[in-house]
């Protein structure tokens, strides 16, 4: 299940309109910029799959108080925390990005081994468990913790 997301315009083509525009103006005035918060883009993710914030906090592995903080918008989760919670709650890789964009982190890059594996983990709807042990066989750093095979 996807959020709002999927009625918005590729930032490809975005970008196209943006710089093919007369004038930055006449592409603002097509209302194509997004003024969506973290904190709201996660309320609608939690409220289009009908969780509960108790049940984020146990499928993503964080403490219940950081997820409720990141959610009444008393903290930013950083890039670690929000890929977790993007997998807690069950994000499809485009909801993942937005989410990490809206975090202003990085974003996932396929050309990162590490990225690449959480990549292929989201794709195939792993857990965050599933793709720590994932992370983990392969010799890389994991999301709850520090370890790796390396």
């Amino acid at each position: 299940m996807t959020v709002t997301m999927e009625k918005e315009h590729l930032t490809e083509d975005l970008l196209k309109r943006l710089l093919a525009s007369s004038s930055v103006e006449s592409y603002l005035d097509t209302h194509e910029t997004v003024n969506t918060t973290l904190t709201e883009f996660l309320r609608e993710l939690i409220d289009a799959r009908r969780l509960k914030r108790s049940e984020v906090a146990r499928e993503s592995g964080l403490n219940p108080t950081v997820v409720y903080d990141i959610f009444a918008g008393k903290s930013r989760p950083g890039r670690d925390h929000a890929i977790m919670l993007a997998l807690g709650i069950g994000c499809t890789l485009r909801e993942t990005q937005r989410l990490l964009r809206l975090d202003s982190v990085a974003e996932l890059w396929c050309k990162d081994r590490r990225d690449a594996i959480v990549i292929w983990c989201i794709e195939h709807g792993m857990s965050r468990a599933c793709t720590d042990d994932e992370l983990y066989r392969l010799g890389e750093r994991t999301l709850l913790g520090t370890n790796s095979l390396r």
